[in-house]
């Protein structure tokens, strides 16, 4: 049964929180939206779930058109960044209360509390109530009642932004194979490109109240529709320049260039937008085509594993900072020009207007 949002929009006060959107959203893959706090995400949840009725458009779920139909009414699981417990209720009876609500039978009832209390950790926790558990604790336990009920819809807005790192790790590996054999639609919101990335399925980038792409996970990083999605898709953001093409040849500011890809040389000359992300451009020759480029740099920050170098390109103040992303623990002064590296054969080019140029 997918979701399917026709020509939905948000307005509130005359602000548009969100713009006309066209999605579909199948059963049986993880639905990602992926975008900065504020982009528009869980706006769109709200919409998908029956808590916000569009100002236009329509939600249809299964060939059902629910637009106006209360989210009472509607078989859907929302957990939020934002955990909320019943107070008087033991962990147990928070977890198990959708499904008396439901009238289950008290065995079914306690064996899936259990197997939801392991999977998140929260089995010795069962007989305390929330004021007695740390907010990571609560969290979990938020989770699991959303997770427990067998919803038609799950919306999992940011619901590990509050855990510790480790059970984060744990719980990414874990979700997917959760709801694999489960016939339902999965949305699952973040702020975090590797995020989207560990949890494949498909993804949505979210800018700015707008859907900028939709598609599988991996082909729409590797080949974002556009350079907003490309943002969108990069932590570190990715490194945009002007450029110049000129016959077979790409020119970067006044001393650098380097041959153009089969398919960029067939453009006109003119004007385009290069761009590379930070894992591209190293202190050290890297990739098939290693080109030389000089900056100046501005922040560098050095990590057991890697190091993060933040510099300007070229001589204009007024410039975007790029950023450099190494493996490896390299000393590079603040405030002096260091050479770096970047792989041209892993850079996208963009039309003036945004759009990406297939290469």
């Amino acid at each position: 049964m997918p979701l399917d949002l026709k020509g939905v929009s948000k307005q509130v006060g005359g602000e548009t929180h969100i713009y006309p959107t066209d999605l579909t959203l199948e059963p049986g893959v993880f639905n990602i939206l992926l975008g900065t706090t504020g982009a528009g995400k869980t706006t769109l949840m709200q919409l998908m779930a029956g808590l916000e009725r569009p100002t236009a458009g329509e939600v249809w779920f299964g060939g059902v058109n629910v637009t106006g139909m209360p989210v009472q009414k509607r078989n859907v699981s929302m957990v939020h960044q934002q955990f909320i417990n019943y107070p008087n209720m033991s962990v147990f009876e928070n977890i198990a209360s959708p499904l008396r609500v439901a009238r289950m039978p008290k065995a079914e009832i306690k064996a899936r509390v259990e197997r939801m209390a392991d999977l998140l950790k929260l089995t010795p926790l069962l007989g305390r109530r929330p004021s007695e558990l740390s907010g990571g604790q609560q969290q979990r336990c938020a989770m699991a009642r959303a997770l427990v009920k067998d919803a038609s819809l799950v919306l999992l807005d940011e619901p590990l932004a509050n855990l510790d790192f480790k059970l984060r790790e744990e719980l990414r590996d874990e979700l997917p194979r959760l709801f694999a054999d489960r016939d339902c639609v999965v949305v699952y919101a973040t702020t975090e490109p590797v995020e989207a990335l560990l949890l494949g399925g498909n993804t949505a980038t979210v800018f700015q109240g707008r859907v900028a792409q939709f598609g599988p996970t991996g082909e729409v990083y590797r080949r974002p529709g556009t350079l907003t999605s490309a943002q969108v898709f990069s932590e570190p953001p990715i490194n945009t320049a002007p450029v110049t093409k000129d016959g077979a040849t790409i020119r970067l500011g006044e001393h650098t260039d380097w041959t153009a890809p089969p398919p960029i040389q067939a453009l006109p000359d003119g004007a385009y937008v290069f761009g590379i992300r930070p894992h591209h451009v190293t202190l050290a020759p890297d990739g098939t085509h290693p080109v030389a480029i000089d900056g100046m740099v501005l922040v560098t920050e050095l990590s057991g594993s890697e190091s993060v170098v933040h510099f300007r390109l070229g001589a204009d103040d007024g410039a975007a900072p790029w950023v450099s992303q190494s493996h490896g623990i390299h000393a590079v002064p603040v405030g002096q020009v260091a050479r770096l590296h970047m792989d041209v054969a892993q850079g996208l080019y963009f039309e003036p207007d945004g759009a990406r140029i297939a290469a």
